[in-house]
């Protein structure tokens, strides 16, 4: 990796104080603490992950703002990474990092579910900015969708009740929510939802432990039990 000028200062987030939270996959240790000192010097707040399988769960149970993934990984392929994040439908932007830089590889990297894509050895600085980029986009995820007379801020994994509260999500919990709501007149079975929603998962139990915490935190008709078939979205 070629080194670039460092730039001073912070991210900024609008009027926001806090920093972009980044989580960094990366098996190479010499790289990954470089580009780990590079971010935090940008501002970013950073968790690392040597192997996929430890980026997945990070990914899945911590809030982030950008995600950066090399291609090749221990344990998870990148690619593989990126599909059982999306299919959990966790939007953060991704940049997938690789030393694979044929069209074809840029092709399976974007339909596996990266934002962006570059290619070993680059500058820092164009790491940087194209982080930056991503970073704004967050900003600009607006998808809403309705439960009720409530709703599901997708970018924010946030659900907005009647009262106006927000109420923030678990990854998993918003996934879960979010399948529902997403064909709000399907009924979901126990299974289809553990193969969309909780892939690892060896028992459809799991579906119904998550479905008690939304209605814990959401109200009893959040999720609406069909008989001897599944779930289906409620209302608020």
């Amino acid at each position: 990796m070629r080194g670039g000028t460092k730039r001073s200062g912070t991210v900024t987030q609008g009027h926001a104080r806090e920093p972009w939270r980044l989580l960094l996959v990366e098996d190479d240790r010499e790289l990954s603490a470089m580009l780990f000192d590079t971010m935090r010097g940008e501002g970013y707040a950073v968790d690392v992950a040597t192997d996929g399988q430890r980026g997945l769960h990070l990914g899945l149970s911590r809030r982030y703002d950008v995600l950066v993934v090399d291609r090749r990984l221990p344990a998870l392929d990148g690619l593989d990474l990126l599909s059982r994040l999306r299919s959990r439908a966790v939007r953060t932007p991704v940049l997938l990092l690789t030393a694979m830089g044929t069209v074809h590889d840029r092709v399976d990297g974007l339909d596996a579910g990266a934002d962006d894509y570059l290619v070993k050895p680059f500058e820092l600085d164009e790491l940087s900015a194209r982080l930056r980029a991503l970073c704004r986009r967050t900003l600009d995820v607006t998808d809403v969708l309705r439960i009720g007379s409530g709703h599901l801020h997708v970018g924010r994994r946030e659900v907005e009740l009647p009262s106006g509260e927000q109420i923030a999500l678990a990854t998993r919990e918003f996934a879960l929510l979010w399948a529902l709501a997403s064909r709000p007149d399907a009924v979901h079975s126990r299974a289809e939802l553990r193969r969309s929603v909780f892939q690892e998962a060896p028992a459809t139990s799991i579906v119904d432990t998550y479905v008690y915490y939304l209605r814990r935190k959401l109200g009893r008709e959040v999720v609406r039990t069909v008989r001897g078939l599944g779930y289906r979205l409620g209302a608020l």
